[in-house]
């Protein structure tokens, strides 16, 4: 019966290149969701008093939701 070594190190530059793909990734993650809670207190700070009431909110609950 044979035994492989079935472990190899990385090669060079890979983890690095992983590291900087998954910053970027996450920096653009951070800027969309940052871009779609903008875009929510924005649509309920257009709606009326009234139309807030329907929906069970107040203004100040506005920035609570978007975040």
């Amino acid at each position: 019966m044979a035994a492989f070594e079935t472990t190899r190190p990385a090669p060079f530059g890979a983890i690095s290149i992983f590291r900087f793909v998954q910053f970027v990734s996450d920096a653009f993650l951070s800027l969309s969701n940052w871009n779609d809670a903008r875009v929510t207190r924005k649509a309920l700070g257009n709606l009326t008093d009234r139309e807030l009431d329907d929906i069970g909110l107040c203004r100040g609950d506005i920035e609570m939701i978007g975040r």
